[in-house]
């Protein structure tokens, strides 16, 4: 899969644009924390090229960037494209699907029942947006220290914590992480941290403009419920 994955972004174009990107992160000679690269995919081509990647990435998309991860560590010390990299943990991958196949199951129908969401796929949403909340910020990654003296994990860059999408902000900053070597409470290195934008929008169906416009569908009764969206 590995293999797959390293073809594909060579004939899509997607290598170049990561090479150009680490550069820019080796020319800035500051050592980061996470360093975050956004790959652009596009299903149909991928699938064509080998199925079982395709279905993987479009059910599965958090498992298959790490697919991505490893491919992209194993270029960046092959080629040297960032010396201040130390470990794998460091890249974080957002995989960013052009478009998702034509096909019901890729809708996210809120009005359907059963409500049948519980796999973090990727779905296609269509609405209306009645509220924006204001642009604040929210920790994409963040390099946490063992606080034992004579632990070989008080330095470098072994714990690593990255955004996930659908995670809380608890998930990735908390102060009651533990060292998995000698159990010592981990502790966050400030310097190290990586924030980023997120807003918050109130969606409502684009159906509710039918209700909106006096239009009866000759039921008797039906309600229109908003829906937030985190914007990040």
């Amino acid at each position: 899969m590995r293999e797959i994955v390293l073809i594909y972004l060579d004939r899509s174009g997607g290598l170049q644009k990561f090479v150009r990107d680490c550069k820019k992160y080796n020319d800035s000679k500051q050592s980061y924390a996470v360093y975050r690269f956004i790959i652009s995919i596009n299903p149909s081509d991928l699938a064509e090229l080998d199925a079982t990647l395709g279905n993987y990435i479009l059910h599965y998309p958090i498992q298959a960037a790490q697919v991505f991860q490893s491919v992209c560590f194993v270029a960046i010390k092959t080629l040297s494209l960032i010396e201040q990299l130390q470990t794998e943990a460091q890249i974080s991958i957002m995989l960013k699907p052009t478009h998702l196949p034509p096909l019901p199951s890729y809708i996210l129908n809120l009005s359907a029942f059963p409500f049948d969401y519980t796999s973090q796929r990727f779905y296609e949403s269509e609405g209306i947006v009645i509220a924006m909340g204001t642009v604040t910020k929210y920790t994409q990654g963040a390099r946490f220290l063992c606080t034992g003296e004579t632990c070989p994990f008080s330095e470098g860059f072994r714990y690593i914590r990255v955004h996930l999408p659908g995670a809380t902000e608890s998930a990735t900053v908390r102060n009651d992480f533990v060292c998995s070597l000698c159990s010592s409470p981990l502790q966050e290195d400030m310097k190290f941290r990586v924030l980023g934008d997120k807003q918050i929008v109130e969606m409502i169906d684009a159906k509710a403009l039918n209700a909106l416009k006096g239009y009866s569908n000759n039921k008797s009764h039906f309600r229109i419920q908003t829906f937030t969206v985190f914007l990040r």
